[in-house]
């Protein structure tokens, strides 16, 4: 009975090892990427040492506290009696705190701290658009590759066909060596790209298995027919202005400008007087001294302010406010730049995808058209009027349309995200639209 409880469990996990790997979505495969993806979890990490540093620059406007203790013992020996004191020493243990009143310079670091933890902010937000767009791009090519490969597949079924067409309409008298040739060499040209588009295919899963971390990773093909998601708003305009506010390179240089900013009110702080609250308390136990051997204890507590004015440092002052002023501009002049170059990098992300959906309507008409061609080819070759060329000539544009059609779609896809990643506002709820378009 044992015995076979077990051949049937063997044979079960033969089968379930057997079973083909389960196909993953975009979702599934980016939010692999995330926890797998090298360069993610270095800017994950990035992220989390700029917020503690941001925290650091709070310390100088919070008291501080210091314990301090010292032992020392001492032993004085001599041959006259009268300088023979022996051992003798003191322990003693100090508290000091203090409490910034006023100090312009700290203020301003922290507040820098702050702005410090909004810069890590924008930099991983930047670096999730970026793995979202290698994610997604890696994905397509994976199908654009696999379609590349099917296509070529279909067409040398279709030119073995026509090869052995050639061959009998040859062996009966009804057509020219020449035919059969030309379809053998055709056949020959198809075998080299079947071979060329396996190794892409090849290729572009690796690359998506390196980036997500699943060996094999399988993506799901997009289902059929589609209807590919238009560009909403159709205006260049409000992408563009919406950049200027939420683009992660446009927020990192109008924080760098408000760094600089607080650098200056920093260095001009140089000049302005500063004011602490001051306190310690002392304990002093001596066991006698070099002159009495009486025991005693001394606790001393001191409350205080310490006030601090800069008179003159040699001119630092002055020209360290000169240098930040001129780093506030460069860093005015950055902002600027930052903003000029995602305003264009939307817009011809935007015209981009527009040119793309374009391109997939004319492809589906000339897919349409490229069919009607063949047939009519077809039966013109076996009614006499055509000729075996024309017909392996029509399957070779017919299967070209195809692959261009195929990657013209998941060229728009791309570039959908592309866009929304150029004007900064791409999120992974975005996947979700992508994941709608997938087979189930």
């Amino acid at each position: 009975m044992n015995t076979m409880r077990l051949s049937s469990l063997s044979l079960a996990l033969s089968a379930a090892l057997a079973l083909p790997a389960q196909a993953q979505s975009l979702v599934d495969l980016y939010q692999a990427a995330k926890a797998f993806d090298a360069n993610y979890q270095s800017a994950k990490s990035l992220y989390e040492a700029n917020l503690a540093k941001g925290e650091q620059a709070q310390a100088g406007l919070l008291p501080s506290a210091n314990l301090a203790m010292g032992v020392n013992r001492t032993n004085i020996s001599s041959d006259m009696a009268t300088f023979d004191r022996g051992s003798y020493g003191n322990q003693s243990a100090t508290l000091s705190a203090s409490q910034p009143l006023y100090r312009p310079a700290n203020r301003a670091t922290a507040e820098q701290g702050k702005k410090q933890a909004e810069l890590a902010q924008a930099q991983l937000t930047a670096a999730s658009q970026d793995l979202i767009v290698r994610v997604s791009q890696a994905y397509f090519d994976v199908l654009a590759s696999q379609d590349s490969l099917n296509f070529v597949k279909s067409q040398k079924t279709a030119v073995a066909e026509q090869l052995a067409s050639a061959k009998r309409n040859f062996e009966v008298g009804t057509a020219t060596i020449t035919d059969t040739r030309e379809a053998q060499a055709r056949y020959d040209l198809v075998l080299a790209q079947e071979i060329a588009a396996d190794n892409d295919l090849r290729v572009k899963k690796i690359a998506l298995d390196q980036l997500t971390g699943k060996t094999p990773s399988t993506p799901k093909a997009m289902r059929l027919p589609v209807n590919l998601p238009e560009i909403a708003p159709n205006n260049v305009t409000p992408w563009v202005n919406q950049s200027e506010d939420i683009h992660p390179s446009v927020q990192q240089a109008r924080l760098a400008l408000e760094v600089a900013q607080l650098e200056t009110q920093k260095a001009q702080a140089g000049n302005k007087p500063t004011l602490d609250l001051t306190g310690s308390y002392n304990i002093t136990k001596n066991n006698g001294t070099s002159s009495t051997t009486l025991d005693y204890r001394n606790n001393v507590a001191a409350v205080g302010l310490s006030f601090n004015l800069p008179l003159f440092a040699g001119y630092a002052i002055q020209n360290r406010i000169k240098e930040t002023l001129a780093l506030e501009d460069k860093s005015r002049s950055d902002l600027e730049a930052a903003k000029r170059g995602v305003a264009q990098a939307t817009r011809s992300a935007f015209f981009g995808v527009q040119s793309g959906l374009g391109q997939v309507k004319a492809l589906e008409a000339a897919e349409a058209s490229s069919q009607s061609a063949l047939d009519a080819t077809k039966l013109g070759y076996q009614v006499g009027v055509r000729i075996n060329i024309d017909v392996l000539n029509s399957q070779s544009l017919l299967f070209d349309t195809k692959a261009k059609l195929a990657k013209a779609r998941y060229d728009v896809l791309v570039g959908g995200l592309k866009l929304r990643q150029a004007n900064g506002s791409l999120k992974e709820d975005d996947l979700a639209a992508i994941n709608a378009l997938l087979i189930p």
